[in-house]
């Protein structure tokens, strides 16, 4: 079952996208690919299998901490451009209301 412009438009709608016939036109036949994508790995995908995010096992590597030599705070900040009370000053990105 292929997509159609229509159907691009109510998902649209749904996503509260605004999308132009000519864009409708164009992506319906590429969200059928999509679509028929997933289902054909879904076909593949057997109960034994179990969702991964990675192709091989990751596992965290920690390590202890340990204390070892460092900047100090003086040493940290002497290449800063601007320092305010023993601290990097950087500009604000986000407003107070954020």
């Amino acid at each position: 079952m292929a997509l159609s412009p229509d159907d691009v438009a109510r998902l649209a709608r749904l996503a509260r996208i605004d999308l132009s016939q000519a864009e409708l036109e164009h992506l319906a036949p590429q969200l059928d690919v999509i679509l028929e994508s997933v289902a054909e790995v879904s076909k593949v995908a057997a109960d034994d299998v179990k969702p991964t995010s990675h192709a091989i096992e990751i596992a965290n590597v920690f390590r202890e901490d340990e204390v070892r030599p460092s900047f100090t705070a003086q040493q940290a900040l002497s290449g800063a451009p601007v320092k305010e009370s023993g601290r990097f000053r950087v500009p604000q990105i986000l407003q107070e209301d954020e």
